[in-house]
């Protein structure tokens, strides 16, 4: 039976989907004066307060308005998992009971969060735990910003340091929920949020031509990442269904006008299976791919999955694949599977994390 709370808290708006702008109007119509909007918008994204009673500099009656008026639909720890590598997998709880992933990945200076877009995902992926599950419904900006608020809080606490990187890289096709996503950005790097410089943040596509030509045309300043995993129609479609929309040949068109409104590298992620995309022949139509605009390649260890049959290229193949590449004067980067003790493939965690009854 739900309570009449819940009931309350699902009815009312998240006051984070509100701009400066609408706050001070909803504010002048209540009778406070518009320089509180600035106060509480602080609270909200660079405080990253949970309820209203947080902001103490506000008086009892402003707050007692807001509580009436609004909600603070903040993303929850449902559940997480430490990796004897320092990886840090989290369930999160959202407001409405769903459940999404995050990630703190530790690497030498660097400590990543890897943060979800939507609920499930529509792409269907082969190789992808989230792949195998239902789109329920895209995050909104707030919701994504939590992520990474809970997941500096876990590097704090488990390291000591802050995080240094954002990777859109979670549940999800960020650029299938692209306003959200984007808004999150602008929270992220904005003065009065966490103030993160944009050159930080990647954002990962499966592949949505048209969307990465808006990226450009936006003048998004966050980094670009393709999961490419094939350079071949025949085998991209195979593993990954939305290139039977968005072809390599359109794919390497939306990458051309990319780099020509930008003038910025793009990174291309290919994870190695075994018998499957690991042959030198697969290097070379990866080294071609490649050419088509300044990029860097992150070849990537996969963590198998129990829905999927694919696993990782033995070591030789794996080897003479990365010296193939980087004989030819491609810039790769290995990217060794972290949390390998824990369930780190994505959606795996969420597939567990079942909703109360």
């Amino acid at each position: 039976m739900t309570l009449i709370a819940d009931i309350n808290i699902l009815n009312k708006k998240d006051i984070r989907k509100l701009s400066l702008d609408d706050l001070k109007a909803w504010l002048v119509e209540q009778g406070e004066k518009p320089f509180r909007a600035k106060q509480i918008y602080e609270w909200l994204w660079k405080h990253s307060i949970q309820s209203f009673a947080e902001m103490n500099n506000v008086s009892l009656t402003l707050r007692e308005k807001l509580e009436q008026h609004f909600a603070i639909n903040a993303v929850q720890v449902a559940t997480q998992q430490l990796s004897s590598d320092g990886t840090i997998k989290s369930a999160f709880r959202l407001y409405d009971n769903n459940i999404v992933e995050g990630v703190m990945i530790p690497h030498d200076e660097r400590k990543t969060a890897c943060v979800s877009s939507q609920v499930g995902c529509s792409l269907t992926c082969k190789f992808c735990a989230t792949g195998y599950m239902d789109r329920v419904r895209n995050l909104d900006a707030a919701e994504i910003y939590d992520q990474v608020v809970r997941i500096n809080e876990q590097s704090l606490k488990q390291h000591g340091t802050p995080l240094t990187n954002i990777v859109y890289m979670g549940m999800g096709e960020p650029l299938l929920n692209y306003a959200n996503v984007m808004k999150s950005i602008e929270r992220i790097t904005a003065h009065d949020g966490l103030g993160m410089a944009a050159r930080r943040i990647t954002v990962s596509t499966a592949g949505i031509a048209k969307m990465i030509k808006k990226m450009a045309d936006d003048g998004v300043k966050a980094n670009l990442a393709l999961s490419l995993h094939a350079a071949n129609d025949e085998k991209r479609n195979q593993i990954m269904p939305i290139n039977e929309t968005n072809s390599i040949e359109a794919l390497s068109e939306a990458l051309r006008y990319y780099y020509e409104v930008t003038g910025r590298k793009v990174t291309y992620e290919y994870i190695v299976f075994e018998n499957f995309n690991d042959t030198l022949q697969d290097a070379e139509e990866l080294l071609q791919f490649s050419k088509i605009i300044p990029c860097k390649i992150n070849l990537i260890e996969y963590n198998p999955i129990e829905n999927a049959d694919f696993q990782n290229t033995n070591d030789e193949r794996w080897n003479k694949f990365i010296y193939y590449l980087a004989d030819r004067g491609v810039q790769v980067n290995v990217r060794r599977s972290r949390g390998k003790d824990i369930d780190a493939a994505c959606g795996q965690l969420a597939v567990k994390e079942k909703q109360p009854a």
